[in-house]
């Protein structure tokens, strides 16, 4: 059994959120690891799991990123990460794959569906084997317990409830 850990130098876990249902905020989490089993090189097999650590949000807005940090949203300090640990992985075609699993946020866990990219295998450098995964998927944020809302003016929403996850995340094999 292959095991294989997040590199987090060449990694990268954002999401994106509609502001005032006219434009884009994309967010990221600076601090974050996980780890896949797999006997199989394409992966159909795998056994994943996944964290983020919730004080590390970043959206290049100090203020914004404090009150994602309130218990208006994550809490933060009750509720320090961010847990998926997959359940299904199904190849679709050579390099798409579906992968099921439970999405832990705040206390609320909920099956999701993500559509997996396999990028490949590839030896650095270093002589390190790394295979590389883009992942997306999308959420409804208020189903996790992030309800906080206000309307403008004109009652449209200030924060959508859609949240698209996008992870572009390279593994090194274990040895």
């Amino acid at each position: 059994m292959a095991k294989w850990s997040i590199d987090t130098t060449h990694s990268e876990v954002q999401f994106k959120v509609k502001h005032l249902v006219i434009s884009t905020v994309t967010g990221s989490f600076n601090e974050f690891g996980g780890e896949l089993t797999s006997e199989k090189d394409d992966f159909t097999d795998v056994q994943a799991s996944f964290f983020a650590n919730v004080n590390s949000i970043n959206t290049n807005n100090a203020q914004r990123d404090g009150h994602l940090k309130s218990d208006d949203f994550f809490s933060a300090d009750k509720f320090a990460t961010i847990n998926f640990v997959s359940s299904q992985l199904v190849k679709k075609s050579s390099g798409d794959y579906t992968m099921k699993g439970n999405l832990t946020i705040k206390d609320v866990t909920k099956e999701v569906e993500l559509a997996v990219e396999f990028g490949g295998i590839a030896k650095d450098p270093y002589g390190q084997i790394k295979a590389g995964f883009e992942i997306s998927g999308k959420i409804n944020r208020k189903e996790f317990g992030l309800t906080w809302s206000a309307l403008t003016e004109t009652g449209g929403l200030l924060v959508g409830d859609d949240i698209k996850l996008v992870l572009s995340v390279q593994f090194v094999k274990q040895a």
